[in-house]
């Protein structure tokens, strides 16, 4: 008989998921509400590399979100983590709203390529000049690779066209440090002190990968979408038992 586990932590995404740019998500702020009043830890986990997380932050305020600051972790946390464990002064392909989160970063004689979401950086010269860098033998890193992302107005360009261009270019493959990659999870879940198997994630693109936590126990990031919302699941060969008040479901 399958062991059966409480749920300790709800991990959500936030862009297409609570809100859209500026607007949020019909539903969502209620939703949020009632899962505050369950007995979980909450991280909200997001790819969105287009701006700092204080002004993330801000923007989700705003919308009168539920949501305190130190609660989310962002891709460009996960980046800026790696850039200062290897010490790598960084070429940064991204928005210009997004540097805060690199500040006091050395980006002198760059030694590393670091690619996020930058529309106005995604030119020939300075894609080119990433392009030199990466076959003088600078690594390149993958803030995500999301194809596209929502805005209001409908689907646009992600990043991950043109990491995958400096990729064919170049015959590197890059590094990712954010969704859906193993390594972001396990770093916003260890911030909450939770394991993948007591862990569920919301979010509104449908993943359905393999990860290995360890040798011995393989694990499923599994997402279910119910009427337009997503719940991804972290599970083993053991069940996990829900303590989510059913009615946080919502259309999205």
């Amino acid at each position: 008989m399958s062991t059966r586990r409480i749920l300790k932590a709800v991990l959500i995404d936030l862009s297409g998921t609570l809100h859209i740019d500026d607007t949020a998500v019909s539903g969502a702020q209620e939703a949020l509400q009632k899962l505050r009043s369950s007995p979980v830890a909450v991280k909200f986990v997001t790819n969105t590399t287009k701006e700092c997380k204080r002004t993330l932050f801000e923007r989700l305020q705003k919308l009168s979100f539920d949501i305190h600051e130190d609660e989310i972790f962002t891709s460009l946390t996960a980046a800026r983590n790696l850039v200062d464990q290897k010490q790598f002064r960084p070429l940064l392909l991204v928005d210009n709203s997004a540097l805060e989160d690199f500040e006091g970063v050395d980006t002198t004689d760059p030694n590393a390529v670091v690619v996020g979401l930058a529309p106005e950086h995604f030119n020939y010269d300075t894609l080119n000049k990433a392009f030199r860098l990466i076959l003088d033998g600078a690594p390149l890193i993958a803030i995500h690779k999301a194809r596209y992302y929502k805005k209001v107005d409908g689907l646009s360009l992600g990043p991950g066209p043109f990491i995958t261009g400096l990729e064919y270019a170049t015959d590197v493959k890059a590094t990712v440090v954010g969704k859906p990659e193993k390594s972001f999870f396990l770093e916003a879940l260890r911030s909450i002190g939770c394991q993948p198997e007591e862990a569920v994630m919301i979010g509104d693109v449908c993943l359905i990968l393999p990860i290995s936590i360890t040798t011995s126990a393989r694990l499923l990031l599994k997402q279910i979408n119910i009427k337009g919302f997503g719940i991804v699941e972290f599970r083993d060969d053991n069940a996990l038992q829900s303590n989510l008040p059913h009615s946080v479901l919502y259309q999205s």
